[in-house]
């Protein structure tokens, strides 16, 4: 169907239309994410689609997260066209994005035309589209640790997750506001949670994550 007509499915919940491979000897590697954001495993083909599809799925406003979940047809003036995109994003506020991940230089004309034309037709129906490539290697490092509490267990004590928001009202080290809350074995998976989901906030950009790591709550507006 026209995309026009079809714009307001939940592709957030479609499955991939085609498989993953799993060459041996091939560049790129296939496999399954667990999303919390999508309560489901969801596809990728390289390293570099599973680190987005991890960024993805911390970030606040996403709620819905898909891979390959259409074939997005066309006709370039000389031959038909189509090209499935790499992920289809639902936002809290209902707005869609579909996301390609390709590292800028393995960008071809080819792969150019591809883009350019999944963007117009993203444009045409309001959706965003976004081409992203490499992500901040200190923040992917620090981000796939975190990504290991993600779960809502790591968090389970709610005396414990209130303590940890209360201490750390103020900016303090991780480790030594993580003792003043209790045992570290216990206090530290809910910590770790919190960066993740994003209560509490670290500088994951500046450095890797370690005991004096500065870390405070999110402010929310009222």
């Amino acid at each position: 169907m026209p995309l026009a007509e079809g714009w307001s499915t939940k592709f957030e919940k479609a499955e991939p239309v085609r498989g993953f491979r799993w060459d041996k000897g091939a560049r790129g590697f296939a496999g399954w994410y667990y999303a919390v954001t999508a309560g489901d495993l969801v596809g990728f083909e390289s390293w570099l689609e599973r680190d987005r599809l991890i960024l993805l799925d911390r970030e606040l406003d996403v709620v819905g997260v898909a891979s390959q979940p259409f074939w997005l047809h066309w006709h370039d003036g000389q031959r038909p066209r189509r090209y499935a995109p790499d992920y289809f994003v639902r936002l809290a506020d209902g707005r869609a994005r579909l996301v390609d991940v390709r590292a800028g230089d393995r960008i071809d004309e080819a792969s150019a035309e591809v883009f350019a034309a999944t963007e117009r037709a993203c444009r045409a129906v309001g959706w965003e589209f976004v081409r992203v490539g490499v992500p901040d290697p200190v923040l992917m490092a620090n981000v796939r640790w975190l990504m290991r509490y993600r779960r809502a267990r790591s968090a389970r004590r709610p005396d414990v997750v209130g303590g940890l928001l209360k201490l750390f009202a103020e900016p303090g080290p991780l480790r030594a506001g993580a003792v003043r809350v209790g045992d570290p074995l216990l206090v530290l998976p809910h910590l770790f949670h919190l960066l993740w989901s994003g209560a509490l906030v670290a500088d994951l950009e500046g450095e890797l994550l370690h005991s004096r790591t500065a870390v405070w709550a999110r402010v929310t507006s009222r």
